[in-house]
């Protein structure tokens, strides 16, 4: 018996046994459908995500203070140089250098603990101030809900303008009250409430956007008495593979304006930023780790039902290897029908449990947000492998134990 005739004889014994090969199947592709199912899950509503925030940050990066926290840092045990920060002039230069390459926001924290009042009404003193200009929303990805966003004249002359967030509104307005042309009162200053955030929230029991008040960086500039606050630039390249390119011009850019000397290092720190598809990547991976690992655990249960369902056909068809035996087939032939049977079987319910898992991954991910039908071309091959490796693993005992049978005995079995 050759090996194609084996894999006739399989296939045949595997349709004799149909009740079998379907509840078997189906205990195959109930693991596989779960793990198929999470796995298409995660991937479409990543994908929708992304499609919604197409581009944010993918070709920004940051050019900030040394250090980011200013002054002298310790490396090592060791002192590094004292580097001056970066002040509002050479931000806006940078800024207007930049500008024939894409857009750029210039933007600077005032404090991130002040206190706002509104006549009798005040906040509690953990309220961030943020000097920004008009793109900064936009480069940010926070949207004004009501209002408007800063005019060119009220960024360029610093005027005592607002935008803030939304439980400042709850703490110092009545439900029933508009904050728009209304005014607030922070570090002594009188400003017009002139746009509202939507809400944020937060991560990590932070206050996020919500508890913060905007001002014109102009503004920033005129209440940095002492030329202690830090600048920080967000510039967004024209092309994002173009991107490493792009921060190579920056860098020459910022060094020429903070004169810093051939050979000398850089006096700022050019960072790329984070995009929303490289933070979505890093859940998205620890979702699929578990998913992938309750799916493991399904097959792990599966391939020992299946494994216990072969054994048993085995102790049914003793006498049929006995008589396969007598007409002169080989352990080796033996081994082969039963683990072409149980890969068989594996296949038969991987394809079911793929068609099953498509659907509900499918449909989850829409359920969620509407979306296009994704098919998740790498976990069905992964799938199939897994199915293969199933039924080897699950086939190999039984089919081992019937190769060893004593064909006398086995044509002597009852």
């Amino acid at each position: 018996m050759n090996l194609v005739e084996n894999i006739k004889e399989a296939l045949r014994s595997v349709k004799v046994n149909l009740l079998r090969t379907v509840l078997t199947g189906t205990i195959i592709a109930i693991g596989i459908m779960s793990l198929v199912g999470m796995l298409t899950a995660i991937d479409g509503i990543k994908a929708q995500i992304e499609d919604s925030f197409s581009g944010l940050g993918a070709n920004n990066f940051d050019i900030r203070s040394k250090g980011f926290s200013g002054g002298r840092g310790v490396q090592q045990g060791v002192s590094e140089k004292n580097y001056p920060i970066v002040r509002y002039k050479e931000a806006l230069s940078f800024q207007e250098a930049f500008n024939s390459t894409g857009p750029s926001t210039v933007f600077s924290t005032v404090s991130g603990a002040a206190e706002v009042k509104r006549g009798s009404k005040k906040t509690n003193p953990n309220v961030r101030v943020t000097g920004v200009d008009d793109l900064y929303f936009n480069m940010k990805a926070l949207k004004i809900e009501k209002g408007r966003n800063f005019s060119n004249t009220e960024v360029r002359y610093g005027n005592n303008v607002c935008i803030i967030g939304l439980d400042i509104v709850e703490t110092l307005f009545e439900k029933n009250e508009n904050p728009l042309n209304d005014y607030i009162t922070v570090f002594g200053r009188r400003y017009t409430v002139v746009g509202i955030l939507e809400k944020q929230g937060s991560v990590g029991g932070g206050s996020g956007a919500d508890r913060a008040i905007f001002i014109p960086v102009e503004n920033t500039s005129k209440l940095d008495a002492n030329g202690t606050f830090r600048f920080s630039i967000t510039a967004s390249g024209s092309d994002p593979l173009k991107l490493e390119y792009e921060m190579g011009q920056a860098t020459g850019m910022m060094r020429k304006i903070r004169q810093d000397r051939v050979g000398q290092e850089d006096s700022f720190e050019l960072v790329k930023s984070q995009s929303v598809g490289e933070s979505l990547e890093e859940v998205a991976g620890y979702l699929r780790i578990g998913g992938f690992g309750i799916g493991f655990i399904t097959l792990l249960g599966a391939s020992i039902g299946l494994m216990n369902i072969m054994l048993v056909s085995v102790t049914e068809r003793t006498r049929e290897i006995g008589i396969r035996k007598a007409l002169g087939a080989t352990p080796l032939r033996i081994r082969q029908q039963f683990l072409i049977e149980a890969i068989v079987i594996c296949i038969l319910g991987g394809i079911l449990g793929v068609i099953i898992g498509i659907g509900i991954g499918n449909v989850v991910a829409n359920f969620i947000g509407p979306g296009g039908f994704l098919i998740p071309w790498l976990w069905i091959f992964v799938s199939f492998g897994i199915c293969i490796f199933v039924g080897l693993a699950s086939g190999y005992f039984p089919a081992r134990k019937a190769s060893k049978l004593d064909p006398i005995e086995s044509l002597r079995y009852e």
